[in-house]
């Protein structure tokens, strides 16, 4: 069965990607790309859509899924498009603020939602991992070091985010030290997470353990977009056979 798959933020740099990913697929079919940008341009023969016609688009095109890579007001707007249409949303968007995850929350109680910081598979594993290491190495310091290009809005990043959370939920931690200036001697108990923004880094993300006279080093480099786009696509073709509710990449991953 063919994927229909509809695109948000069309000409980003994720939208881009995620677009060339499921055109070179035999089992997705692209059938609308929007984006809030002035229309009329082509994205790998993809035309280019206004956002502003989205909810008509939904109801014209029928699209199995929508794949979300913009902001979080507007991927707000297009999963409650999609819930009313019980069209299924997979969202990388990151930055959400409460009013935001309630948003995606309440949009899954009536259409599959997928929502991931990030998509690339050796991410999840390091998720699925560094918890093991915390466990391992009770009263180690642990340090994180998130590095994205220089456009990138939030820090840290939703993957470190990600990240912080499941090493909090393995080990007894006080809090987080957001970069360090001035008379700063580490307090015990802390996580230093510090965001790096340069040029035209697609991510990387290195967890630091250290104590007793030795150091774990776990890191992530992504060398390319399409890694992201790729798993992306992969979660749309997955999700598209799901009952209404609430999903991670891992939900993907793990079958």
């Amino acid at each position: 069965m063919t994927t229909r798959i509809g695109v948000t933020g069309a000409t980003g740099r994720m939208g881009r990607e995620v677009i060339a990913a499921a055109t070179g697929r035999e089992d997705c079919e692209v059938v609308f790309a929007v984006n809030r940008e002035p229309a009329g341009t082509t994205v790998d023969g993809v035309e280019i859509e206004p956002a502003a016609e989205f909810e008509s688009l939904v109801a014209d095109r029928e699209p199995t899924v929508v794949i979300d890579f913009t902001g979080p007001e507007s991927a707000a707007d297009y999963v409650a498009a999609c819930a009313d249409a019980g069209v299924a949303f997979v969202t990388g968007t990151t930055g959400f603020d409460d009013a935001g995850d309630e948003a995606l929350e309440a949009a899954s109680e009536d259409t599959p939602v997928l929502h991931a910081p990030n998509f690339a598979r050796g991410v999840q594993a390091l998720v699925n991992v560094v918890g093991e290491a915390v466990r391992n190495l009770p009263g180690y310091d642990v340090e994180l070091v998130e590095t994205h290009h220089n456009a990138k809005r939030d820090a840290p990043s939703g993957t470190a985010n990600r990240l912080l959370e499941e090493i909090e939920a393995n080990g007894d931690f006080g809090g987080r030290t957001h970069g360090r200036e001035g008379e700063a001697p580490r307090e015990t108990g802390e996580i230093g997470v510090h965001a790096l923004r340069a040029g035209a880094i697609t991510g990387e993300h290195e967890i630091v353990l250290a104590g007793n006279h030795e150091e774990v080093r776990l890191t992530h480099r992504a060398e390319d977009r399409g890694v992201f786009a790729a798993g992306a696509v992969d979660a749309a073709v997955w999700i598209a056979g799901q009952k209404a509710g609430w999903y991670d990449f891992a939900d993907v991953i793990s079958e």
